[in-house]
């Protein structure tokens, strides 16, 4: 008969346990898999099978009781390195809503909204257009299979039981969310810019011809030029997207050395 002692089970459930509040914290905080249509059970469901899959390669885990606020210190860290890891990849996919954003207030669909589960708020249909873009070349370049790597390499980098973070970390972090609105800035640029110079000429032109009711030809106009702009830049936007990735997951190498602590 197998008997197994209560050190034993406890050390088992240890090397399980904390390595899945990680990936679950990573899971939920990811964008394409902390989507609001996919079921907990599913996020969970594969939180375990990585965790079981991860576990034989991690290193030396502390000796601290499950039990204990040792223990508990250990999955706050845990939670707090999942979070950060899908904190960046929302970042990197918000760039692509902001882009919709800027540009659909330039071509005046600034009323198409609907109400989105997974934000709880009103986004723009274009902004949501480009963003399932986005998710579906994430994962035609085989993104998510690299962050999964890097989530499954951060057990090296930042081993279980750091004891503390480097507060640079998270000001690096905090400082990545300006990507949103330059590099969506810049995505969007061509498009603004464009739709900027017809709203000028409108402009001018009514001055010089008031009789002329700018209203009834400058939104179909603006409308028209921005659908003709839009299908341009979507001939450039896989390899726009593919180096916004890259610096995404470049991101991700840098950041997770960096929050081990000093000393």
């Amino acid at each position: 008969m197998v008997e197994v002692t209560f050190d034993q089970l406890q050390g088992w459930l240890a090397t399980f346990l904390w390595p899945f509040v990680r990936l679950t914290a990573f899971l939920m905080a990811a964008p394409l898999w902390g989507h609001s249509a996919v079921p907990r059970q599913v996020k969970i469901g594969l939180a375990v099978v990585l965790a079981i899959v991860i576990t034989p390669t991690l290193p030396p885990l502390p000796d601290v009781p499950i039990i204990s606020w040792a223990s508990l210190g250990l999955m706050i860290e845990q939670m707090l390195i999942g979070v950060a890891i899908g904190l960046v990849m929302r970042v990197v996919l918000a760039v692509v809503m902001a882009a919709g954003e800027y540009i659909g207030l330039q071509m005046g669909l600034a009323f198409a909204t609907f109400f989105s589960p997974d934000t709880g708020a009103n986004t723009m249909v274009l902004s949501r257009f480009l963003y399932m873009i986005a998710l579906l070349m994430l994962l035609a370049f085989n993104g998510h299979l690299v962050v999964i790597e890097i989530l499954a390499n951060s057990f090296e980098t930042l081993p279980i039981g750091l004891g503390g973070f480097n507060p640079d970390a998270w000001e690096m972090l905090a400082r990545y969310g300006g990507t949103i609105f330059s590099a969506g800035l810049l995505l969007a640029l061509p498009l603004v810019a464009s739709l900027l110079i017809i709203n000028l000429s409108l402009g001018i032109l009514n001055r010089a011809s008031p009789q002329l009711t700018i209203f009834s030809i400058g939104f179909p106009m603006t409308l028209t030029v921005g659908l003709i702009l839009l299908m341009v830049l979507m001939l450039d936007l896989g390899r726009y997207l593919e180096r916004l990735f890259s610096q995404g997951f470049l991101f991700m190498q840098e950041l997770l050395p960096l929050m081990a602590p000093i000393g």
